[in-house]
């Protein structure tokens, strides 16, 4: 009988904690949003200063170890179940509002941006790995040799934060624009290239072999075509309005349902759970879903934005952004370049050689640019791997946080009204153009 009574004990004691933390980072990530929209910042970017605000990177150096009582070991598992599950019920929400017709339309834009802001950055890194290996820290690393860390750094060099591009694109009204539907598939398509890199170089460090890289191939690619051929079928006949079982009920609980199982199927495969809920969501039948429910994709979308705050605390908690001395200035410096001129060069120059204009290239290098906290959820993979030494994941770090700040202003800079014969915006009414928004509209 005690031990039920311990055991109760114990189990109202977590939920009370996941409460009261649940609460503290809302509450931040409202906060910072709202100060970083003050600061014509997308309210996402608030939100991942909330995140590392929250971890050891700033409550952290306050005495007493705020972070683990406000944060204690026994919840982190459940905020990380809550933060990927608002991940996923978000890029449902991109991925339903994603258009296959621009994909026909810009196909060979999006084949040349995407390999290309893959192999600049690639390249790049793995020079830079190549330079910089005479300061590596050996003793924080696991591997004597240079190939995986160079194939790491290029891989990681790579990355386009997925997650935080979309919220960048959703809050400027750009998910619906021919340009800014061709970021998101040159995000995910480069995205789907870097963790395939990332699998090999873990597989390298492993020691593992060459199959799980090519099973992960073959399985991803059996998924896609099942979820084109066979589950988009089958949902259009299911959810059609004339079917006796039609109606908003049955409707989330199939959306709900099927994004999950694609998220999971993702995630067993080796890819990233957000692939799967973005892909079921772009093969859901818009035309049924809108004459029977329209209002379901929104409602899950809210539901997102409640608990996508938790994803960037969840990871902020795992950054410590320690000082950096004269030589690590130096390497934060050769990879904040590297960093940004190997996205933007690669993704503006590739779209400029397929017809876009100036104006067009640049916002497209700026928004393949932003990295987020994906590019974190990799840096620990790397130190994990002992693919890294602690300088070098700490200037990685902040280029993830910098490349992600800089892309408003950028986008901005670049997306500013030109004026012709006195009517504002008569130059820049192109695909890019933004609407005009409050400073209230974040959602």
């Amino acid at each position: 009988m005690s031990t039920h009574v311990v055991a109760a004990g114990s189990s109202s004691a977590t939920t009370a904690s996941l409460l009261s933390a649940l609460a503290l980072v809302l509450a931040a990530a409202f906060l910072f949003a709202r100060l970083a929209k003050g600061a014509r910042q997308p309210a996402v970017v608030g939100e991942i200063v909330a995140g590392i605000a929250l971890g050891p990177s700033v409550l952290g150096l306050l005495p007493g170890d705020p972070v683990e009582t406000l944060f204690p070991a026994d919840i982190r598992p459940l905020l990380q179940a809550l933060s990927q599950l608002g991940l996923v019920l978000f890029m449902f929400g991109v991925g339903y509002q994603f258009h296959v017709s621009h994909l026909r339309r810009h196909g060979r834009r999006i084949t040349a941006v995407s390999l290309s802001s893959v192999a600049l950055p690639f390249a790049l890194g793995v020079g830079l790995a190549a330079a910089l290996a005479p300061w590596f820290e050996r003793s924080d690393m696991k591997t004597d040799g240079l190939l995986v860390p160079a194939l790491f750094l290029g891989a990681a060099m790579s990355i386009t934060a997925f997650p935080v591009l979309a919220r960048i694109i959703s809050e400027r009204g750009l998910q619906k624009d021919p340009m800014g539907a061709v970021a998101i598939a040159c995000a995910a398509v480069q995205d789907v290239l870097a963790w395939i890199i990332l699998a090999l170089v873990v597989a390298l460090a492993e020691s593992s072999g060459p199959w799980p890289l090519a099973r992960m191939g073959l399985a991803s690619a059996a998924l896609l075509a099942g979820l084109v051929w066979l589950v988009r079928p089958a949902l259009t006949w299911a959810l059609a309005p004339a079917r006796p079982w039609s109606g908003a009920l049955v409707t989330h609980a199939v959306l709900v349902v099927g994004l999950l199982l694609s998220a999971w199927a993702t995630e067993v495969i080796g890819l990233h759970a957000v692939f799967g809920a973005f892909a079921f969501g772009a093969v859901a039948p818009r035309a049924e879903i809108d004459a029977s429910a329209p209002e379901i994709p929104e409602r899950i979308e809210q539901t997102s934005l409640l608990l996508l705050p938790v994803f960037f605390v969840v990871t902020g908690l795992a950054v410590d952004l320690g000082g950096l001395g004269g030589k690590g200035a130096v390497i934060l410096l050769a990879v904040l370049v590297v960093a940004c001129a190997g996205k933007f060069l690669g993704a503006a120059g590739a779209a400029r050689l397929t017809g876009a204009t100036g104006r067009e290239a640049a916002v497209l290098g700026t928004l393949m640019n932003a990295r987020g906290l994906t590019e974190l959820i990799i840096l620990n993979v790397g130190l994990g791997i002992g693919a890294l030494d602690g300088q070098m994941f700490t200037a990685m770090v902040m280029m993830a946080v910098v490349t992600t700040v800089i892309t408003g202003p950028l986008l901005d800079h670049f997306q500013r009204p030109t004026s012709r014969r006195g009517t504002p915006g008569g130059a820049s009414r192109t695909a890019l153009r933004l609407p005009a928004a409050s400073p209230d509209e974040a959602r």
